[in-house]
């Protein structure tokens, strides 16, 4: 099945981009980013940022756009069944517009990658085309917030993750 990924969560001050793969499905459902009750990325970053976890999204939001955080896919579509990364199939991946984008953030200082196979997408499917434009960028792989990574207990992913938290702070 043909999937299509969400529009960019950002304004033009964003400094930090958190990247995933693909939504899932019940994300899809939801037309939520990371709406699977399951996944503890909204948990971790009311963790980060001392908010209370009973956030409605567009609170969840707002709470990532006044720290300069935006949201986004590395793909635009691909074709997958269910909602597992290691589902996609290869050759459908399209990645969305990293250069205009870039453009368009002239404060983006880091780019998070939720998990391995957003970090691999971008490094295939974009990093050649923004290394030289976009020098200054730093990227980093986070453990990947989906219930799907259970090897990882959630404090030792919430301790990886407060890399964002001393970003902000920057």
């Amino acid at each position: 099945m043909v999937i299509e990924g969400f529009q960019l969560l950002a304004d033009v001050n964003a400094k930090i981009l958190i990247l995933g793969t693909m939504p899932s499905v019940k994300s899809l459902d939801k037309q939520q980013y990371y709406g699977n009750s399951q996944n503890v990325f909204w948990r971790i970053m009311e963790a980060l940022f001392n908010e209370e976890s009973c956030l409605e999204y567009e609170q969840k939001k707002e709470l990532l756009m006044s720290r300069h955080i935006a949201l986004w896919d590395v793909l635009k579509f691909c074709e997958r069944q269910g909602s597992l990364d290691a589902s996609i199939k290869k050759e459908t991946m399209e990645a969305n517009d990293f250069v205009t984008l870039f453009a368009k953030l002239p404060k983006l200082t880091h780019v998070f990658f939720n998990g391995a196979m957003a970090e691999s997408c971008f490094k295939k499917s974009v990093f050649p085309f923004v290394q030289e434009l976009y020098p200054t960028i730093s990227y980093l792989k986070l453990p990947s917030t989906s219930p799907a990574y259970a090897a990882m207990r959630f404090e030792d992913k919430l301790r990886a993750w407060m890399v964002i938290s001393e970003c902000v702070s920057c």
